[in-house]
């Protein structure tokens, strides 16, 4: 199984970050590039604990599907989605947030192992885990941007 953890340091508070990140409207605006939709489940707003979605995008050339729910949340300290259905053997992301200096520590750890035992190991290394630390980045890039744009022009 491979592992990202990702710390983006936002000058903003928790809460705003907390929202911004369960934001399915942000989320699409971040990967507008792979030409994401949401086919399912909630579809705009601020999703929920126990609510799921379902995404369509264009990744590595082809159209994928991921079906993800949220199993845990605890306003504003964290919340976490898994895959329920979708190209991967395993998918867990755990988004935690915590006051720092003024501002918010967020933390993204995303955990996945890919299918096809052996040879998905080899892809993970060499190809999937960069291209899913480039994604996650971009994407917190765009909350760290929004969250500490809201808190200078509120």
């Amino acid at each position: 199984m491979a592992m990202i953890c990702i710390n983006t340091r936002i000058r903003a508070p928790r809460e705003i970050v907390f929202d911004l990140s369960r934001s399915i409207d942000l989320h699409l605006e971040s990967t507008a590039h792979t030409n994401e939709v949401v086919i399912a489940g909630r579809r705009s707003g601020l999703i929920e604990l126990n609510e799921t979605v379902t995404w369509r995008a264009k990744h590595l050339g082809c159209y994928r599907e991921l079906t993800t729910k949220i199993t845990d949340m605890e306003y504003p300290v964290k919340f976490e989605d898994r895959m329920t259905k979708g190209p991967f053997k395993y998918l867990q992301h755990i988004h935690l947030f915590r006051e720092e200096d003024g501002g918010t520590l967020m933390t993204d750890l995303f955990y996945f192992a890919a299918p096809y035992g052996f040879l998905g190991r080899i892809v993970t290394v060499l190809g999937l885990k960069p291209y899913m630390k480039r994604l996650l980045y971009k994407r917190n890039c765009m909350i760290k941007a929004r969250a500490e744009a809201f808190i200078t022009n509120p």
